[in-house]
Protein backbone atom coordinates (compact mmCIF):
# COMPACT_ATOMS: atom_id res chain seq x y z
CA UNK A 1 0.00 0.00 0.00
CA UNK A 2 1.36 3.50 -0.68
CA UNK A 3 1.56 5.89 2.05
CA UNK A 4 1.93 8.92 -0.49
CA UNK A 5 -1.06 10.55 0.13
CA UNK A 6 -0.15 10.72 4.28
CA UNK A 7 3.32 12.16 3.01
CA UNK A 8 1.36 14.74 1.15
CA UNK A 9 -0.92 16.06 4.17
CA UNK A 10 -3.75 14.28 2.17
CA UNK A 11 -6.24 12.80 4.28
CA UNK A 12 -6.60 8.99 3.23
CA UNK A 13 -9.95 7.74 1.51
CA UNK A 14 -11.74 4.55 1.19
CA UNK A 15 -9.61 4.03 -2.13
CA UNK A 16 -6.93 3.57 -0.48
CA UNK A 17 -7.41 0.60 1.84
CA UNK A 18 -10.57 -0.89 -0.13
CA UNK A 19 -10.41 -4.87 -0.88
CA UNK A 20 -11.12 -4.76 -4.58
CA UNK A 21 -11.98 -8.27 -5.01
CA UNK A 22 -15.14 -8.90 -3.82
CA UNK A 23 -16.95 -12.48 -3.13
CA UNK A 24 -20.72 -11.72 -3.77
CA UNK A 25 -24.07 -13.51 -4.80
CA UNK A 26 -27.11 -13.51 -6.85
CA UNK A 27 -30.38 -12.94 -5.37
CA UNK A 28 -31.21 -15.72 -7.20
CA UNK A 29 -28.96 -17.92 -4.96
CA UNK A 30 -30.85 -19.99 -2.58
CA UNK A 31 -30.43 -19.40 1.60
CA UNK A 32 -28.85 -23.11 1.40
CA UNK A 33 -26.45 -22.16 -1.30
CA UNK A 34 -24.73 -18.91 0.66
CA UNK A 35 -24.97 -20.81 3.74
CA UNK A 36 -22.51 -23.28 2.41
CA UNK A 37 -20.25 -20.53 1.23
CA UNK A 38 -20.01 -19.02 4.61
CA UNK A 39 -19.15 -22.30 5.88
CA UNK A 40 -16.56 -22.57 3.78
CA UNK A 41 -15.66 -19.07 3.81
CA UNK A 42 -13.94 -17.03 6.38
CA UNK A 43 -16.91 -14.45 5.48
CA UNK A 44 -19.84 -13.84 7.95
CA UNK A 45 -21.73 -12.19 4.46
CA UNK A 46 -22.13 -11.06 1.12
CA UNK A 47 -22.78 -8.32 -1.04
CA UNK A 48 -25.91 -9.14 -3.15
CA UNK A 49 -25.36 -7.90 -6.69
CA UNK A 50 -27.11 -7.95 -10.20
CA UNK A 51 -24.13 -7.92 -12.65
CA UNK A 52 -22.43 -5.18 -10.87
CA UNK A 53 -25.32 -3.30 -9.16
CA UNK A 54 -25.42 -3.33 -5.12
CA UNK A 55 -29.09 -4.83 -4.41
CA UNK A 56 -28.45 -5.24 -0.43
CA UNK A 57 -26.28 -7.45 1.25
CA UNK A 58 -27.16 -10.94 3.36
CA UNK A 59 -25.52 -12.16 6.47
CA UNK A 60 -25.14 -15.04 8.39
CA UNK A 61 -27.75 -13.41 10.83
CA UNK A 62 -30.13 -13.57 7.84
CA UNK A 63 -30.06 -17.36 7.26
CA UNK A 64 -30.83 -18.37 10.62
CA UNK A 65 -34.73 -18.56 10.23
CA UNK A 66 -34.96 -18.94 6.57
CA UNK A 67 -36.02 -21.93 5.04
CA UNK A 68 -33.15 -23.79 2.88
CA UNK A 69 -34.86 -23.64 -0.89
CA UNK A 70 -35.76 -19.59 -0.18
CA UNK A 71 -34.29 -17.15 -2.51
CA UNK A 72 -31.82 -14.43 -1.26
CA UNK A 73 -33.54 -11.54 -2.30
CA UNK A 74 -36.38 -11.99 0.16
CA UNK A 75 -34.14 -12.47 3.25
CA UNK A 76 -31.38 -9.87 2.25
CA UNK A 77 -31.01 -6.64 3.88
CA UNK A 78 -32.25 -3.55 0.79
CA UNK A 79 -31.28 -0.95 3.54
CA UNK A 80 -28.17 -0.69 2.71
CA UNK A 81 -25.20 1.26 4.15
CA UNK A 82 -22.70 1.92 1.78
CA UNK A 83 -18.97 3.83 1.09
CA UNK A 84 -18.14 5.54 -1.94
CA UNK A 85 -14.38 5.08 -2.73
CA UNK A 86 -13.63 9.26 -2.45
CA UNK A 87 -15.22 9.27 1.06
CA UNK A 88 -12.59 9.77 3.85
CA UNK A 89 -11.33 6.43 6.05
CA UNK A 90 -12.09 8.21 9.29
CA UNK A 91 -15.85 8.64 8.07
CA UNK A 92 -16.06 5.29 6.87
CA UNK A 93 -15.08 4.14 10.62
CA UNK A 94 -17.23 6.86 11.89
CA UNK A 95 -20.07 4.92 10.10
CA UNK A 96 -18.79 1.63 10.77
CA UNK A 97 -18.55 2.18 14.57
CA UNK A 98 -21.77 3.83 14.89
CA UNK A 99 -24.16 0.84 12.63
CA UNK A 100 -22.42 -1.89 14.28
CA UNK A 101 -21.56 -3.36 10.78
CA UNK A 102 -18.13 -5.19 10.21
CA UNK A 103 -17.86 -4.85 6.42
CA UNK A 104 -18.63 -1.54 4.03
CA UNK A 105 -19.82 -1.72 0.51
CA UNK A 106 -17.96 0.53 -1.60
CA UNK A 107 -19.72 1.40 -4.31
CA UNK A 108 -18.95 4.42 -7.43
CA UNK A 109 -22.00 6.87 -8.58
CA UNK A 110 -23.19 4.21 -10.53
CA UNK A 111 -24.03 2.18 -7.64
CA UNK A 112 -22.01 -0.59 -8.77
CA UNK A 113 -19.71 -2.30 -6.55
CA UNK A 114 -16.11 -1.53 -6.51
CA UNK A 115 -14.67 -2.96 -3.28
CA UNK A 116 -15.81 -3.31 0.43
CA UNK A 117 -13.82 -2.09 3.39
CA UNK A 118 -13.66 -3.55 6.75
CA UNK A 119 -13.43 -2.42 10.59
CA UNK A 120 -9.78 -4.34 9.40
CA UNK A 121 -8.88 -1.95 6.86
CA UNK A 122 -9.64 1.31 8.75
CA UNK A 123 -7.54 -0.16 11.58
CA UNK A 124 -4.84 -0.72 9.42
CA UNK A 125 -5.28 2.92 8.04
CA UNK A 126 -4.79 4.69 11.24
CA UNK A 127 -1.92 2.26 11.84
CA UNK A 128 0.32 2.77 8.66
CA UNK A 129 -1.01 6.96 8.60
CA UNK A 130 1.66 7.54 11.81
CA UNK A 131 4.26 5.07 10.86
CA UNK A 132 5.52 7.59 8.20
CA UNK A 133 5.64 10.20 10.67
CA UNK A 134 7.61 8.12 12.76
CA UNK A 135 9.64 7.62 10.00
CA UNK A 136 10.66 11.00 8.79
CA UNK A 137 11.81 12.12 12.63
CA UNK A 138 13.99 9.29 12.34
CA UNK A 139 15.44 10.25 9.04
CA UNK A 140 15.93 13.86 9.97
CA UNK A 141 17.44 13.22 13.24
CA UNK A 142 20.11 10.79 11.70
CA UNK A 143 20.54 13.14 8.56
CA UNK A 144 21.11 16.23 11.06
CA UNK A 145 23.56 14.16 13.91
CA UNK A 146 25.58 12.47 11.21
CA UNK A 147 25.48 15.75 8.35
CA UNK A 148 24.56 12.87 5.51
CA UNK A 149 21.77 12.61 2.91
CA UNK A 150 19.20 9.99 3.93
CA UNK A 151 16.41 9.04 1.63
CA UNK A 152 13.12 7.13 2.88
CA UNK A 153 11.72 4.22 0.35
CA UNK A 154 8.96 1.37 0.98
CA UNK A 155 10.05 -2.30 -0.25
CA UNK A 156 9.87 -5.86 0.91
CA UNK A 157 12.64 -6.87 3.22
CA UNK A 158 14.17 -10.44 4.02
CA UNK A 159 13.98 -10.82 7.72
CA UNK A 160 17.30 -13.64 7.63
CA UNK A 161 19.07 -10.09 6.52
CA UNK A 162 18.18 -7.58 9.40
CA UNK A 163 20.40 -6.99 12.06
CA UNK A 164 18.12 -6.55 15.53
CA UNK A 165 19.36 -3.63 17.87
CA UNK A 166 17.56 -5.02 20.83
CA UNK A 167 18.34 -8.66 22.32
CA UNK A 168 15.14 -9.14 24.11
CA UNK A 169 11.42 -8.91 23.29
CA UNK A 170 8.53 -10.49 25.94
CA UNK A 171 6.45 -12.70 25.74
CA UNK A 172 2.91 -11.04 26.59
CA UNK A 173 3.59 -8.61 23.68
CA UNK A 174 4.80 -11.05 21.28
CA UNK A 175 1.11 -12.86 21.32
CA UNK A 176 -0.61 -9.09 20.53
CA UNK A 177 1.55 -8.57 17.90
CA UNK A 178 0.96 -12.82 16.59
CA UNK A 179 -2.48 -11.77 16.14
CA UNK A 180 -1.85 -8.35 14.06
CA UNK A 181 -0.16 -10.48 11.83
CA UNK A 182 -3.22 -13.21 11.60
CA UNK A 183 -5.26 -10.70 11.08
CA UNK A 184 -3.29 -8.28 8.35
CA UNK A 185 -3.16 -5.13 10.80
CA UNK A 186 0.40 -5.25 11.80
CA UNK A 187 2.32 -2.17 11.00
CA UNK A 188 5.72 -1.93 8.74
CA UNK A 189 8.88 -2.24 10.12
CA UNK A 190 11.33 0.57 10.61
CA UNK A 191 14.76 -0.12 8.85
CA UNK A 192 17.93 1.88 8.19
CA UNK A 193 20.00 0.71 5.50
CA UNK A 194 23.54 1.56 6.82
CA UNK A 195 25.55 2.70 3.48
CA UNK A 196 24.61 -0.92 1.50
CA UNK A 197 26.89 -2.77 4.52
CA UNK A 198 23.96 -3.47 6.48
CA UNK A 199 20.46 -3.36 7.20
CA UNK A 200 19.63 -2.58 10.86
CA UNK A 201 15.93 -3.44 12.31
CA UNK A 202 15.37 0.24 14.00
CA UNK A 203 11.85 -0.24 15.22
CA UNK A 204 9.47 -4.10 15.00
CA UNK A 205 11.40 -6.47 16.83
CA UNK A 206 8.16 -7.75 18.46
CA UNK A 207 6.55 -8.18 14.78
CA UNK A 208 9.60 -9.81 13.76
CA UNK A 209 9.73 -12.51 16.32
CA UNK A 210 6.12 -12.76 15.39
CA UNK A 211 7.21 -13.54 11.63
CA UNK A 212 9.53 -15.74 12.30
CA UNK A 213 7.26 -17.98 14.86
CA UNK A 214 4.59 -17.72 11.78
CA UNK A 215 6.97 -19.42 9.27
CA UNK A 216 7.24 -15.91 7.55
CA UNK A 217 10.42 -14.94 5.52
CA UNK A 218 9.68 -11.18 4.41
CA UNK A 219 8.22 -7.76 5.28
CA UNK A 220 6.71 -5.20 4.23
CA UNK A 221 9.21 -2.27 5.61
CA UNK A 222 9.84 1.94 5.49
CA UNK A 223 13.27 1.61 4.57
CA UNK A 224 15.50 4.82 5.80
CA UNK A 225 18.77 4.83 3.22
CA UNK A 226 21.77 6.08 4.25
CA UNK A 227 24.38 7.62 1.41
CA UNK A 228 26.97 5.82 3.30
CA UNK A 229 27.93 4.03 6.23
CA UNK A 230 28.18 5.60 9.54
CA UNK A 231 28.77 4.94 12.65
CA UNK A 232 25.40 4.55 14.36
CA UNK A 233 25.01 4.36 18.50
CA UNK A 234 22.54 1.34 17.53
CA UNK A 235 24.81 -0.79 15.34
CA UNK A 236 27.59 -0.22 18.20
CA UNK A 237 24.52 -1.68 20.50
CA UNK A 238 24.22 -4.82 18.30
CA UNK A 239 28.08 -5.17 17.88
CA UNK A 240 27.94 -4.91 21.67
CA UNK A 241 25.52 -7.70 22.47
CA UNK A 242 26.47 -9.68 20.02
CA UNK A 243 23.48 -9.53 18.03
CA UNK A 244 23.71 -10.81 14.17
CA UNK A 245 20.30 -11.88 13.27
CA UNK A 246 16.92 -12.04 14.24
CA UNK A 247 17.54 -15.66 15.96
CA UNK A 248 19.60 -14.30 18.61
CA UNK A 249 16.67 -11.79 19.94
CA UNK A 250 15.70 -13.54 23.55
CA UNK A 251 11.89 -13.98 24.52
CA UNK A 252 11.44 -13.15 27.60
CA UNK A 253 8.45 -15.36 28.92
CA UNK A 254 9.23 -14.41 32.49
CA UNK A 255 8.49 -10.81 32.97
CA UNK A 256 5.79 -8.19 31.61
CA UNK A 257 7.24 -5.55 29.35
CA UNK A 258 7.97 -2.48 31.36
CA UNK A 259 4.92 -0.39 30.42
CA UNK A 260 2.23 -3.33 31.56
CA UNK A 261 3.90 -3.86 34.73
CA UNK A 262 3.72 0.26 35.71
CA UNK A 263 -0.07 0.04 34.67
CA UNK A 264 -0.68 -2.97 37.02
CA UNK A 265 0.79 -1.36 39.49
CA UNK A 266 -1.08 1.89 39.31
CA UNK A 267 -4.31 -0.41 39.15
Amino acid sequence: MDSALDHNGAKPTVDDYMTRDVATVSPDDTVRDVATRISESEHNGFPVTEGRRVEGFVSARDLLLSEPDELVFKVMSDELIVAHPEMKVTDAARVILRSGIQKLPVVDDAGNLVGIISNSDVIRSQIERATPEKVGKLQRTLETIHGIEATEERRTVQLDELVPTQGKVYADELEGRQYELEHGLAEPLVVIDNGGVELLLADGHHRVMAAERAGIEEMDAYVIALERRVDLGMARTADKEGLESISDIDVVDYAHHPLVETIERLQ
